[in-house]
């Protein structure tokens, strides 16, 4: 199919659902109902949450299923549209799918349909940062671009004004390639951890999810491994296209590594400096390696000069280790992106000294062992909120050293009283760095939201 137009023409007469109105679908929705097509939208929220949307949706033709009961009876459609954060292993879904529906994503349609090359990036820790350089690397040799996916902005609305020659760059989480039978062109793998268990339930079965990202891709495609990861570095070996692998800690003899300070490739044709360290502007070990994880996903494609011009400006992106303000000489940082415990750790090592941390939020299954060791040794004071404090705290007070480190732990009551506490506990020289280590779900909507409301009561000190 070339055009969403084809594709809908195939539609006509069949009964199709849509789970979730979240910011993902909603686009889908009213392509569908501009199409004239028989949709019923299925959602868990009740009525009055989300009166003022579903009101809109039934003036463009939708029915609507809403509340707990939004999954009964959904295998009488033909078609279903699953949201992201429903797995296909739902037993709901599973019986559809047995009894004769097709099961697919808005995701999915999108690789169906798109006409231009494709670069994806996954991975457990990184991803955002690593597609907004692939992105930004493009944009700078002249391409005309496309960004989306996980990262916020669905593609599927933008899908027909697409053309060979131009490129879309679509992080894809765990939850979207769940079900994926395309990988895109270009692959980028980051990292692999325990991560999302409580929608997973296993570690195989996530990291299974995640293997679509290249496990469909054609000899002439390529994917990018980090070296340093275990489970990726093992994952190389299983790949059907090119296999390109990026290392912060062991110079390779193909592929992206360090050398005299720089980032450096070797590829057949030869081997060359592609990018200085002091040129990148913003901080951390893993910054490093997601410069050389898009630096892998674009050889070949973008000029080195395209690379550096964008390293000189590149401050960052909003929530990942974000400077708020500085008050009373103390810093503020906003690294609401902090949902799982590597990546909290990965912040406490994009500084040179002790830390003022605030962590904690929904609980997804993930361990804390090692975090609670990190902790012992880079935090000076650790603030806790969220369902997950206990859990924290008792991996910090079990960790080795703890008894010695004079590391204070506090329990706050909500993400307010920890950013008082904050205030309360630092001084002149301190930093003080929101990074959770668990999602935000217990308390707000997303990490984002959970991340400006931390901003607006920092200003608001």
């Amino acid at each position: 199919m070339s055009t969403t137009s084809e594709y809908f023409e195939t539609l006509r007469g069949r009964s199709i659902a849509v789970i979730g109105m979240g910011v993902s679908n909603t686009p889908l929705i009213r392509m569908l109902l501009r199409a004239e097509l028989k949709v019923t939208v299925c959602d868990k929220s009740p009525r009055e949450r989300v009166e003022e949307q579903a009101s809109e949706l039934e003036s463009l033709g939708a029915r609507l299923k809403l509340g707990p009961d939004y999954l009964e009876k959904i295998h009488k459609f033909d078609l279903i549209f699953r949201t992201p954060g429903l797995s296909p292993n739902t037993p709901e879904l599973k019986q559809a799918v047995e009894r004769g529906s097709i099961l697919t994503s808005e995701m999915e349609l999108f690789f169906q349909l798109c006409p231009c090359r494709i670069i994806g990036v996954t991975g457990s820790d990184g991803k955002t940062t690593t597609t907004t350089l692939i992105s930004e690397f493009l944009k700078e040799a002249g391409l005309n671009v496309y960004l989306g996916g996980n990262i916020g902005k669905p593609l599927l609305p933008d899908v027909d004004g697409m053309v060979p020659e131009d490129v879309a760059v679509v992080e894809l989480s765990s939850f979207q390639l769940m079900s994926m039978d395309r990988s895109p062109h270009v692959a980028v793998f980051t990292n692999l951890s325990p991560n999302h268990l409580d929608y997973h339930h296993t570690m195989e079965e996530y990291t299974s999810a995640k293997l679509n990202i290249f496990c469909h891709q054609s000899p002439k495609d390529r994917v990018v491994f980090n070296y340093d990861n275990d489970i990726t570095r093992s994952l190389a070996k299983a790949a059907v296209g090119q296999a390109m692998l990026f290392s912060r800690k062991q110079r390779l003899e193909e592929g992206v590594y360090l050398r005299d300070n720089a980032i450096w490739l070797t590829n057949p044709m030869g081997s060359r400096e592609v990018l200085p360290l002091d040129s990148i502007q913003i901080p951390g070990v893993h910054n490093i390696e997601n410069y050389m994880a898009a630096i892998a996903a674009v050889d070949g494609i973008v000029p080195d000069k395209c690379v550096r011009a964008v390293a000189q400006r590149f401050t960052g992106v909003e929530h990942r280790i974000e400077l708020v303000r500085e008050l009373d000489g103390v810093k503020y940082y906003n690294d609401s992106i902090g949902t799982s415990p590597t990546r909290t750790m990965a912040c406490l090592d994009s500084f040179d000294q002790k830390l003022i941390i605030i962590a904690g939020g929904y609980d997804k299954g993930v361990p804390f062992t090692q975090l609670g060791m990190a902790m012992v040794e880079k935090v000076k004071v650790l603030i806790l909120t969220g369902d997950t404090a206990p859990a924290i705290k008792r991996a910090v007070e079990e960790a080795e050293g703890f008894a010695g480190s004079g590391l204070r732990v506090l329990e706050t009551a909500d993400l307010a009283s920890a950013v008082t506490a904050a205030r309360d506990t630092a001084r002149e020289g301190d930093v003080v760095v929101l990074s959770p280590a668990c999602a935000a779900f217990d308390q707000f909507k997303n990490f984002m939201e959970r991340g400006k409301v931390f901003k607006r009561l920092v200003n608001a000190l």
